[in-house]
């Protein structure tokens, strides 16, 4: 698969730039609806996706060997769908061939998220989510 081919994947749902939080007794991962501060939350897409890794260090760059290790990407998610052997959302883009499909299915962050520039580090565990499984 080329690298074009592999970024094609993404359905622009923006669940994977949600912040994540991770219970330091029981271990568990939880999600929470602040996004990453470069997320646009109209569009669901890195609004700086080249210089991603600079501005946002620990952001993950998905590789089809990273995939198989991240347990916590959504189950609707099309790099792990892929990677399970599973056919891809009736509302992926490259299903549909309407990027917008993903929105109008609730599929996506649109509407649901507020950006980790208005939210406070300490008060991140006030906006865990039961969301995105």
């Amino acid at each position: 698969m080329t690298s074009l081919e592999w970024e094609s994947l993404c359905d622009g749902c923006g669940k994977c730039c949600l912040i994540k939080l991770i219970d330091d007794v029981t271990d568990e991962l939880h999600f929470t609806s602040v996004s990453c501060r470069l997320l646009d939350c109209d569009t669901c897409r890195c609004g700086d996706y080249e210089n991603r890794k600079t501005v946002v260090p620990d952001c993950v760059a998905l590789s089809p060997r990273l995939v198989q290790e991240l347990q916590w990407m959504p189950s609707t998610c099309a790099y792990r769908l892929i990677h399970e052997g599973k056919d891809l959302e009736w509302w992926h883009p490259l299903v549909s061939g309407d990027a917008e499909t993903v929105h109008e299915a609730g599929a996506s962050v649109r509407n649901r998220v507020t950006s980790e520039r208005n939210v406070s580090d300490k008060s991140l565990p006030d906006y865990i989510v039961d969301w995105p499984k």
